[in-house]
């Protein structure tokens, strides 16, 4: 995947507050999708169980490395990510990129309706409005403050913890499928009930419907103005990270078996399955996933 090398950049839609850290306060909702990474919505299902349903908390795991800014918060990307042929040159400037791109498309589909939600970059914890969060959670979607949460560290654990091959669309995938989150938010179909598990629970509609939403997103993602093209391979990537965070397969190598009954995101097939239908489609409507 390559960016178009003179188009303009909007840093103003990421908010990077990499080494900022956070002050831990109790928020009032309930991220929703852990990145629709598999573990990490049990993870988050875990917490919320605990915690009765107040906010996000956990350990602090900096899983950020070498991504983390050295200048203070918030200036890197404005002076630095400004262009296409930045984003082919730096992670985080990809990751505006990505991010410029998902938006433009989904703000020419729903048009009035959308409202520009903000990715914000951290490292260890911050405060969302839904409550304090940890690296541990994951990338999720917060619909109290309708921002989406990194730490680019996940990247690497997406490789070395799920087994996936990585590469810049499994990136953009990811941050689509939170976007896909968003645009269910926006729209009201968004399933806040966070402790439904199995194979098909809402939850698990819900994760699918956002893999679907990423697929549409791939399907236009030249036509937005920032990705210059998509190769097959890009494609691929994709839908290989999109099955390492199968709930089958991570069970499978987590607990040595398989239990349809706790699944919050769909097994890997079905992961496939939707963001395939959506990129095939490149229709929002077909991503229907109360049909099966």
């Amino acid at each position: 995947m390559r960016f178009r090398r003179n188009v303009d950049l909007d840093p103003s839609q990421v908010e990077d507050r990499r080494g900022a850290g956070g002050l831990g306060l109790p928020g009032g909702g309930i991220a929703v999708g852990g990145g629709g990474l598999g573990l990490v919505g049990l993870v988050i299902y875990l917490l919320v169980a605990t915690l009765g349903g107040g906010g996000l908390s956990g350990p602090l795991n900096n899983l950020d490395g070498s991504t983390v800014a050295q200048a203070p918060p918030g200036q890197v990307l404005g002076e630095e990510c400004t262009s296409g042929a930045d984003a082919n040159q730096r992670e985080d400037c990809r990751i505006v990129a990505d991010v410029n791109s998902i938006q433009r498309y989904w703000s020419g589909r729903l048009g009035g309706r959308y409202r520009v939600a903000k990715t914000v970059f951290f490292s260890g914890q911050t405060d969302t409005g839904c409550g304090a969060a940890s690296s541990d959670v994951g990338p999720f979607y917060c619909p109290v403050d309708a921002h989406v949460y990194i730490d680019l560290g996940f990247f690497d654990e997406l490789r070395s913890r799920f087994g996936a091959r990585g590469g810049p669309f499994a990136e953009a995938y990811v941050l689509a499928h939170e976007y896909g989150h968003h645009v269910q938010n926006l729209l009201g179909t968004l399933n806040r009930r966070t402790s439904e598990t199995g194979a098909s629970s809402s939850s698990v509609r819900t994760e699918l419907q956002a893999d679907c939403f990423a697929g549409v997103w791939a399907n236009h993602a030249t036509s937005t103005g920032y990705i210059a093209s998509l190769t097959p391979a890009d494609i691929s990537d994709a839908l290989d990270a999109a099955a390492a965070v199968g709930d089958d397969r991570i069970q499978a190598e987590t607990q040595g078996q398989v239990n349809p009954e706790t699944w919050t995101h769909g097994s890997s097939a079905q992961r496939q399955r939707w963001f395939r239908t959506g990129y095939r489609t490149g229709d929002p409507n077909s991503c229907d996933t109360s049909r099966g």
